[in-house]
């Protein structure tokens, strides 16, 4: 059963469907907007890495109508390499204090747990881990805070993640690793409402192992019981269907962020807040049906 309530850190969001004896709707999933201040992510690198870009971009969000913001220092994209750690807090912690008190819950994008730490201290309220805090100390930075926390499964590194990736069946592969990360963190001390899960779409995936997992988001949230967040936003497995470079793959990320609607997800990790959010308001309103 899925958690009722996903507690990020000074914010509660409920997990439940609204529902009445008279109308059945479809879950209306939290928009996730991407802050990036790297000079190289797939997508958005260089657009905000000045501190005041990044806060009037963050400001628009809001605006928009986003749920999270999620700061990203370092880029993940296909073979990235590592950044060093006294850059990441360089480019993160500062943004993090500007926009603690902004009124909508902050996450960073991080595997390393001094970065981790640091951010908690800073007021991020969520840490999202692309190695699904795979190590003693990521799991001690976390155990005794109140953040909520993201699960996202990996094959190998950004480096070569892409280098031939290769499962036995991706869907319950995936499912196994999120499950043993996820029984990790209960183990030190997580409640359960902190965790949400993201099957890591493009991170050691063909197109066909992404689509599979986009067709299963229901199975992989009913098996484990956690919040799954989708981030698909603009990227190759977008390109490879649709033939479009990553600055015209708006239409494409949107057709996906719906299609993981449909399929349960609570959160949805987007480039593009404002068409997200009117999407999912059209979508919602499609989908909530009177009951005679």
């Amino acid at each position: 059963m899925l958690t009722p309530f996903f507690e990020c850190g000074r914010y509660r969001f409920s997990m439940k469907v609204a529902h009445t004896n008279a109308m059945r709707t479809l879950f209306k999933p939290l928009v996730m907007g991407i802050l990036n201040v790297t000079p190289d992510s797939f997508s958005d690198g260089g657009k905000f890495q000045s501190l005041d870009h990044a806060i009037t971009h963050a400001e628009q969000m809001i605006e928009d109508g986003v749920d999270i913001i999620d700061i990203g220092g370092e880029s993940s994209r296909p073979g990235a390499k590592p950044l060093p750690l006294d850059e990441e807090l360089k480019r993160v912690i500062p943004l993090i204090y500007a926009l603690r008190d902004c009124g909508k819950p902050i996450s960073i994008d991080t595997y390393k747990p001094e970065v981790m730490r640091e951010a908690i201290i800073a007021g991020a309220d969520m840490i999202n881990d692309i190695r699904g805090f795979d190590s003693e100390q990521a799991l001690a930075a976390v155990a005794d805070s109140d953040v909520g926390l993201c699960v996202m499964h990996m094959q190998k590194s950004p480096e070569t993640m892409q280098e031939q990736p290769s499962y036995q069946y991706v869907t319950q592969d995936v499912i196994a690793f999120l499950r043993e990360r996820c029984d990790q963190l209960e183990a030190v001390g997580v409640e359960k409402n902190r965790i949400s899960v993201d099957p890591g779409f493009g991170f050691g995936k063909t197109l066909e192992h992404n689509i599979e997992l986009l067709q299963n988001i229901n199975v992989m949230q009913e098996e484990l019981g956690f919040p799954v967040l989708a981030g698909i936003s603009r990227k190759t497995m977008i390109g490879a269907i649709t033939g479009k470079p990553v600055e015209h793959r708006m239409a494409g990320s949107l057709a996906a962020a719906l299609a993981a609607m449909a399929q349960g997800a609570r959160i949805l990790r987007v480039h593009d807040v404002a068409e997200t959010v009117d999407a999912i308001k059209v979508w919602h309103a499609a989908n909530t049906i009177k009951i005679a």
